[in-house]
């Protein structure tokens, strides 16, 4: 770690407490828009596995902060209130050619309202005349008119009133009044409860949806029916996803390699019964559009965490920001599984590559946490971003005291096997003829670490 040029660092997403950025939210309204409507993006991008949006990874921009100074539009969750809805249909609808009016008539009173000049009167006027007469050029608002308001306040003010009227029907033009103003001011904490993520993925859709959207998951390892039957027209996805985005040529993407690259598994089939439904170890997650396989997304089901492997998905549906959407589709499935098996609450993402600008959108993915490479504990990715700006590799744990717990402690306990027989390394020392062989024990049994070297056995001939 210290000394390749690109080191890199364990990385997982609390999936409990996961929020979205608006670009995540963009992602996952572009594809419920494609679903329900049909509505295609007219701005089509080649993505890796995961990416998010082309700017974000061009740029690679991280605001380094500490916990508690990062704001809310850095890490923007998945709940927008009723107020803000409404304000994002309008801007993606358009503004009618009303608002547009209003807003500059509006804006032109803002800019009158704040003269510096305007003399502020230290009682109000009893005179009808002077409040009604038009004010001297200049010289303050015309009071004979409402006070000025931003067009953003009278759009959500016109959607709050169309809510009301749905939600209690005819209802008196006053009683209405009052209750708009109560809930433009109370809208954040009484109008709507926070959205979370399984409210953008899982929404019902209409009867009349344009497409269907499947995703299904299928055990790889070892495989299960509904694999072999879907295999074929998998493994084209497949060879077809490292041709166009990889530009690899036709020859290399072979059922052979696909088969050992992300089929192949040393995880074993289990089924625990306080563990999810499906079971641990290797599985596909197939995406089906209108009865098609347009992305399979490879993982693995473990005990304590969902951990994405790879994705590969179908060029034709770039446009739909499909490595993004199957990482928010992963993370939603993780808090699924949580619910089953309490202790599954964690979505790794493999490993993140400061150094590499390509790989740093998987810091993207809030909260998450990286891997003291020293000391192994997790440290907040906000905290360790500054120190990696500093110097590729960092010990993140800052306090100098601090070891790596499952250190070696004791070489004589590492187990061995020699001669089909088990035995600690102290007694095969002793045994063993020739030369010693204590310092590549050392290295390995440093390597994996107390624990695992007590539950691994090192082969010795």
């Amino acid at each position: 770690m210290n000394q390749t040029c690109c080191p890199q660092y364990t990385i997982r997403c609390r999936a409990l407490h996961f929020q979205a950025s608006k670009s995540h939210k963009k992602v996952l309204k572009k594809m419920l828009k494609f679903i329900s409507k049909g509505d295609v993006s007219k701005v089509a991008s080649e993505e890796e596995p995961m990416d998010s949006h082309i700017e974000d990874v061009a740029t690679c921009d991280f605001a380094y902060k500490s916990e508690s100074q990062v704001s809310q539009s850095d890490l923007t969750p998945l709940a927008v209130d009723q107020a803000e809805r409404v304000e994002n249909e309008d801007e993606d609808s358009g503004e009618t050619k009303e608002e547009g009016n209003v807003q500059k008539v509006e804006s032109d009173s803002v800019q009158v309202c704040a003269d510096k000049d305007t003399p502020v009167p230290a009682e109000p006027s009893h005179s009808a005349k002077a409040v009604h007469a038009p004010p001297k050029p200049g010289k303050g608002a015309d009071l004979s008119k409402p006070p000025c308001r931003k067009a953003k306040d009278i759009r959500k003010e016109r959607k709050l009133q169309k809510l009301l009227q749905n939600q209690m029907g005819t209802a008196e033009g006053s009683q209405l009044q009052g209750d708009q103003t109560f809930l433009l001011q109370n809208s954040k904490s009484k109008t709507n409860q926070p959205k979370n993520i399984e409210d953008f993925v899982f929404v019902p859709l209409p009867d009349d949806a344009r497409h269907k959207l499947e995703v299904r998951v299928v055990r790889s390892s070892p495989p299960s029916s509904q694999f072999k039957a879907t295999f074929q027209e998998s493994y084209q996805v497949y060879k077809r996803y490292q041709m166009v985005i990889h530009k690899d040529p036709p020859d290399k993407p072979s059922i052979n390699q696909f088969t050992r690259f992300l089929c192949d598994s040393p995880l074993e089939a289990e089924h625990a019964p306080d563990g999810p439904e499906c079971g641990y170890g290797s599985f596909h997650q197939q995406y089906w559009l209108d009865g098609k396989i347009i992305a399979v997304g490879v993982i693995d089901i473990l005990p304590y965490c969902v951990s994405s492997v790879y994705l590969y998905y179908d060029p034709d549906f770039s446009f739909l920001s499909l490595g993004v959407y199957s990482a928010l589709r992963e993370i939603a499935f993780t808090r699924q599984l949580c619910v089953k098996a309490p202790d599954l609450c964690f979505y790794y993402m493999g490993f993140y590559i400061h150094s590499c600008p390509k790989m740093r959108y998987k810091g993207q993915y809030r909260p998450s946490d990286l891997l003291c490479p020293e000391t192994y504990v997790w440290t907040p990715i906000e905290q360790c971003l500054p120190l990696l700006e500093h110097s590729k590799y960092s010990r993140f744990n800052q306090d100098g005291k601090a070891v790596d717990e499952g250190r070696l402690k004791e070489l004589g306990r590492v187990r061995v096997l020699h001669k089909r027989t088990v035995m600690p390394y102290s007694v095969y020392k002793k045994r063993r003829k020739g030369p010693s062989d204590e310092a590549s024990v050392q290295q390995y049994a440093s390597l994996v670490g107390q624990t695992c070297s007590e539950r691994m056995l090192l082969f010795r001939s």
